[in-house]
């Protein structure tokens, strides 16, 4: 018999100037990034936080944690590379992942398939697996006046 879990992840970062726009592995033009130790790369975070969440395995701060330099500008594609080894290693197999971005701006639809793609292959996973969508928040709060982007993921693993 199986055994099979849930992770629930969520991030938000700040909009910051002099940076890069990373969001599921994909450097989108935009005229600022988000603020972080590592690319900031809010999707990511979420999303290896639930993987993380369902092995019960801590969360990405316990793992990667932003006192440690080493982590400082890291990639979070390649962490979430790092997770999914993780996830392997301890017998887990990704059934399937939900994501949704948080944001006013930019948008998300010219990117959703290299980004699923790209989230898909640091997994080693079919991208079928792997679901994006995003949504604004009508101008409420602080991703609707701009300042940042929030995201959240769902997972579910199986162990055999």
């Amino acid at each position: 018999m199986s055994e099979m879990r849930i992770g629930l992840g969520y991030d938000v970062h700040a909009f910051a100037e002099g940076r890069a726009l990373v969001l599921g592995g994909v450097e989108i033009e935009h005229p600022v990034g988000l603020a972080g130790h590592s690319d900031a790369d809010v999707l990511v975070h979420a999303l290896m936080d639930a993987i993380l969440g369902a092995m019960r395995a801590g969360d990405i701060g316990a793992h990667f944690p932003d006192t440690d330099a080493a982590w400082a500008g890291a990639s979070s594609i390649g962490l979430l590379a790092r997770v999914g080894d993780l996830m392997r290693a301890g017998g887990w197999n990704l059934v399937d992942a939900d994501t949704v971005l948080v944001l006013e701006s930019p948008r998300i639809s010219p990117h959703r398939d290299t980004m699923r793609i790209r989230m898909a292959e640091a997994l080693g996973v079919d991208a079928a697996r792997i679901g994006l969508k995003a949504t604004t928040t009508e101008g409420l709060g602080a991703t609707g006046r701009g300042e940042g982007v929030a995201a959240q993921a769902v997972v579910l693993l199986e162990r055999s």
